[in-house]
C-alpha cells in the first residue's frame, strides 16, 4: 500500500530516557542496549547502522534536565539514534560511525556530556534490537483490516519518532536548527533530510498523515488547520486563474460561498450540477476547459452520492482532475482514490478526530498533486498545531470502532424514522428510498453516522422537537462520540430569508442528526419521545 512520501523522505530518530537519570548517584557511563529490530538481522547488516548523537548536546541539556528528561518530553530530548543506511529514504546518510567490528567489542563513545558504553557483542540479541524505519508498504503483509491500519500505521511501523512510549510524542517546536552552515546547504540542495521551520512540517503531524495515507491508499497526505483550509488551498492550487471547475448543488455552505464569491475574483468560474446529473457533467466538460470536478460524497446535508468511478472516467477523458470530499463517508466506508478520484479530502474535525475536540483538514492523493498543494500551503500558513495532530492520532485509533457503531445506529434509526408518521422524509444512503442508494451500495461499505430528515411541522414545532431531545447537543459539526443535532435553517442559513433558504432545499423543518456512540436504545427512546411533542 502506498503511503505518504514523508515516511521515505525523513529518517526516524530514536529517543530513549534512561531511568538512572532520576538517581542522584547516576554514574557517568551508561550501558546502552541496542534498539529493537522489526525483523531478522545478520552480522554484516550491522555495518549499515549509525550511532548518532544530536548536535550541541551539552548546550541543550543541563544536568538537571538530563536527570528529568522523561518529564520534559522524549521527543524534544534526543539521546541517541540508530539508523539503517537505506537508499530509498531520499537523503544521503553521514559516514558510518559504528561498524560490525566496532560493535564486536566494548566501545566507548564520547558525547561531550557523559560516557556512553556500547553493549558488548555477547549481549547482542536480535530480538531486542529495533530498526526505527520499517518499510511502510509492508502494512498489508499482516494488517488485513482498516481498523488495525488505523491503529498502527505511521507509528509501530515506520514512525518518524521512535521511543519506548506507545503513544507518539508531541514535538512542540516552531523551528529546527542546523549544527553548521554546511548542513544547511546540504539541506537546501536536497542532500540532507530535515525540517527547517514549523510551517513546513512536524514529526508528530507526519504520523497522523501516514495513518490517513495508509487508510486511503494514498502516496501522500497533507494535514492543515481545518477542513475549510484544506478545501480553499486545494481549489486555489488546482484551478488556475481564469480556469473552470464543476461542483454540485448540495454541499457545505462555506465551500459554496468560497466558490461563488471568492474564486471569481481570480477569474475562476464554476458550473453547478445536481450530484446525479451525468448529462450536465458531460456538457460542462465539453463546453469548458474544466480543471477540476469538486464535490462531496455523500453531500451535506442531504447525503447525495456521486458515482465516483463514472465521474472520474468522464473527467479524466477530458483532462480534468477529480476531488471527493469524503468527510461524511470516512476512509473506512469509502475509498475514493481506489474508485478513480485523484484527491480525497476530509474535515478531520469530524469522524477522523472523532471526539469534538480538534480542528483539522486533510487532503490525500499522489505525491505530485499533494506537493503542489503543499507549496501553496507553506506560503498561506494554516498549519496544524502538533498538539492537534496528536489528538488526530489518538482519535484514529478508535475510528473503526466508532464508525461501526455509528453506521449501525444511523441505519436502524433511519429505518425507524422513515416509518414514523411524524417524519415526512428521511435522507440516508442506506435507505432503499434514497435516490443514490444503488450507487452508495456499490462504492460504500457503510453509510455513515449522519441522518437528515424533515419532521411534520414548521420552524417552531421543529425547534420544539430539537429542544426536547436530551441526549444530543445542539451544535454544528458532526462525527464525534457525542451525538449532535441541528436545524440547518437556523444553524447554517439563518442569515438568509426563508425564500432564499428554500432555493438550496433548506426547509424550516429539516433536521440533521449526527449519531455518536451512545447506546442505541437510549437514542431511540429519546428521539421517539421528542417526536411526540410535534
Amino acid at each position: 500500500m502506498a503511503v505518504s512520501s514523508c515516511a521515505m523522505a525523513f529518517p526516524a530518530f530514536e529517543c530513549r530516557s534512561d531511568p538512572d537519570y532520576h538517581r542522584n548517584d547516576a554514574p557517568s557511563a551508561r550501558k546502552i542496549k541496542p534498539p529493537m529490530l522489526h525483523g531478522a538481522v545478520s552480522a554484516y547488516e550491522l555495518s549499515s547502522m549509525i550511532l548518532k548523537f544530536p548536535p550541541n548536546f551539552v548546550r541543550q541539556l543541563s544536568n538537571k534536565a538530563r536527570r528529568n528528561c522523561s518529564n520534559i518530553g522524549v521527543a524534544q530530548v534526543v539521546a541517541a539514534s540508530w539508523s539503517n543506511d537505506q537508499g530509498d529514504l531520499g537523503f544521503k546518510p553521514a559516514a558510518k560511525a559504528v561498524d560490525a567490528g566496532a560493535l564486536a567489542a566494548s566501545a566507548t563513545v564520547e558525547t561531550g556530556v557523559d560516557e556512553v558504553v556500547v553493549a558488548e557483542s555477547n549481549t547482542f540479541d536480535r530480538e531486542n534490537v529495533q530498526f526505527e524505519v520499517s518499510p511502510p508498504f509492508k502494512y498489508a503483509s499482516f494488517l488485513n483490516s482498516d481498523g488495525s491500519v488505523a491503529i498502527h500505521a505511521g507509528e509501530r511501523l515506520g514512525r518518524g519518532i521512535v521511543t519506548d512510549a506507545i503513544t507518539t510524542p508531541v514535538v512542540n517546536t516552531s523551528a529546527y536548527f542546523f549544527k553548521k552552515t554546511a548542513d544547511l546547504i546540504d539541506f537546501k540542495e536536497k542532500r540532507r533530510a530535515s525540517f527547517e521551520y514549523g510551517r513546513y512540517g512536524n514529526y508528530t503531524t507526519i504520523v497522523a498523515e501516514e495513518k490517513i495515507s495508509a487508510l486511503e491508499g494514498a502516496e501522500s497526505t497533507l494535514l492543515m488547520a481545518s477542513g475549510m483550509c484544506a478545501s480553499t488551498v486545494l481549489l486555489m492550487t488546482l484551478v488556475p486563474a481564469g480556469g473552470h471547475l464543476v461542483t454540485t448543488t448540495d454541499c457545505y455552505r462555506k465551500t459554496r460561498i468560497f466558490i461563488e464569491a471568492i474564486l471569481p475574483k481570480m477569474g475562476i468560474t464554476a458550473t453547478v450540477i445536481d450530484p446525479a446529473d451525468i448529462g450536465g457533467l458531460k456538457s460542462a466538460l465539453e463546453k469548458n476547459n474544466v480543471s477540476l470536478f469538486f464535490t462531496e460524497s455523500p453531500t451535506n446535508p442531504f447525503l447525495r452520492c456521486v458515482d465516483i468511478e463514472l465521474v472520474s472516467k468522464l473527467c479524466h477523458e477530458r483532462g480534468a482532475l477529480v476531488c471527493i470530499d469524503g468527510t461524511f463517508a470516512t476512509p473506512l466506508n469509502q475509498k475514493a482514490l481506489a474508485l478513480g478520484a485523484d484527491i480525497v479530502l476530509h474535515s478531520a474535525t469530524k469522524f477522523i478526530g472523532g471526539h469534538n475536540d480538534v480542528l483539522a483538514g486533510s487532503i490525500s492523493g499522489s505525491e505530485k498533486l499533494i506537493s503542489a498543494v503543499r507549496n501553496l500551503h507553506h506560503i498561506l500558513g494554516g498549519v496544524l498545531n502538533p498538539n492537534a495532530a496528536y489528538l488526530i492520532i489518538r482519535g484514529m485509533k478508535t475510528l473503526h470502532l466508532r464508525v461501526q457503531q455509528q453506521n449501525s445506529t444511523a441505519q436502524k434509526m433511519a429505518e425507524i424514522l422513515e416509518a414514523h408518521p411524524k417524519v415526512r422524509c428521511v435522507y440516508y444512503p442506506g435507505l432503499v428510498s434514497h435516490p443514490e442508494h444503488q450507487i452508495a451500495k456499490k462504492q460504500m461499505t457503510g453509510f455513515g453516522g449522519v441522518v437528515s430528515f424533515e419532521v411534520d411541522g414548521d420552524l417552531h414545532s421543529t425547534e420544539k422537537f430539537v429542544d426536547t431531545l436530551q441526549i444530543p447537543y445542539i451544535a454544528p459539526s458532526f462525527g464525534g462520540c457525542e451525538s449532535i443535532v441541528d436545524q440547518p435553517a437556523i444553524m447554517s442559513y439563518w442569515d438568509l430569508p426563508q425564500s432564499e433558504r428554500a432555493k438550496y432545499g433548506i426547509l424550516d423543518n429539516l433536521v440533521r442528526f449526527s449519531f455518536g456512540v451512545e447506546d442505541f436504545e437510549d437514542l431511540k427512546a429519546d428521539i421517539l419521545q421528542a417526536l411526540e411533542t410535534i
